[in-house]
């Protein structure tokens, strides 16, 4: 089962997240099976992100949107993290400051992609601005619907650059982010984590949904795709995304630059210098 093609969102593709169950389990046998799945990608992927970063060449872009205690955080920390941080950066994307809503919506993006040999993770992205501006109508419809070939064109010229692009919508049911904020309110360790306002935006549930579907629909050519990660059950979700980010460092190939210094002069001089201690 080639869990890439399974989750994409094809180009130009109708979605209907009603439609994805949250809970997939294919095609692992149990959870121990996609935790080990998980253990080996996740060591194939901090290899080929050293072989990136060394060779200099090409860049990733993830991109992890989902609604609240879907598990972006958690994503992070148990795979993406795992990568060396020299070559790799978080950027979050939390409510625009008076400074970078002066500018076009993409202002404060472009600084936070990747530069050749680098990893960047989007946690939330530049796709706020055709979801909760939609949902919470902070800005006309005749403004967030030219966004779609805004964001198109964007990701376009990242993809010219040598940037490959991933985006995860980790896909949870309503009933799961509930037991996930009850789990917030039981452990003191996350009360951090609780927010009033996290509540009341599962009452915009339905709106949310329809402007995800929108976003896949027009937003995810072949250069960019998005892909639908059942993500109820945590581990699964792991050894998805780890699996998926993995197939795509090894079709980038990065390879280590050819050896230029006289490594049998090396070794003499090595040798010299150690019989004169």
């Amino acid at each position: 089962m080639d869990l890439y093609d399974e989750y994409r969102v094809k180009p130009d593709s109708k979605v209907e997240l009603k439609d994805i169950d949250p809970r997939e389990d294919k095609p692992f046998k149990d959870r121990e099976e996609a935790e080990r799945s998980t253990v080996e990608n996740v060591e194939a992927i901090r290899q080929l992100q050293y072989r990136m970063f060394v060779e200099g060449k090409q860049s990733l872009l993830i991109v992890l949107q989902a609604p609240d205690a879907a598990g972006k955080d958690g994503l992070i920390r148990r795979v993406l993290g795992k990568m060396n941080p020299q070559g790799c950066r978080v950027h979050s994307f939390k409510k625009p400051t008076e400074l970078e809503l002066a500018h076009d919506f993409l202002w404060r993006v472009h600084p936070c992609v990747p530069a050749r040999g680098q990893v960047s993770i989007f946690n939330r992205s530049h796709y706020e601005d055709v979801l909760i501006v939609r949902v919470h109508d902070l800005v006309p419809k005749s403004v967030w619907k030219e966004r779609y070939d805004l964001i198109n064109s964007f990701e376009s010229l990242l993809a010219s650059a040598g940037t490959r692009i991933l985006k995860f919508y980790l896909h949870i049911s309503p009933e799961e982010q509930l037991e996930r904020f009850k789990e917030r309110l039981d452990l003191p360790e996350k009360h951090w984590k609780l927010n009033a306002a996290d509540y009341h935006e599962r009452d915009r549930w339905d709106d949310y949904r329809e402007a995800y579907q929108t976003a896949f629909e027009k937003c995810s050519p072949k250069h960019a795709p998005w892909f639908v990660i059942p993500a109820d059950r945590k581990w699964y979700r792991n050894a998805v995304v780890s699996q998926i980010v993995r197939k795509t460092l090894e079709e980038m190939d990065p390879q280590l630059p050819p050896v230029t210094e006289d490594l049998a002069e090396i070794r003499r001089l090595y040798g010299m210098a150690e019989g004169e201690e």
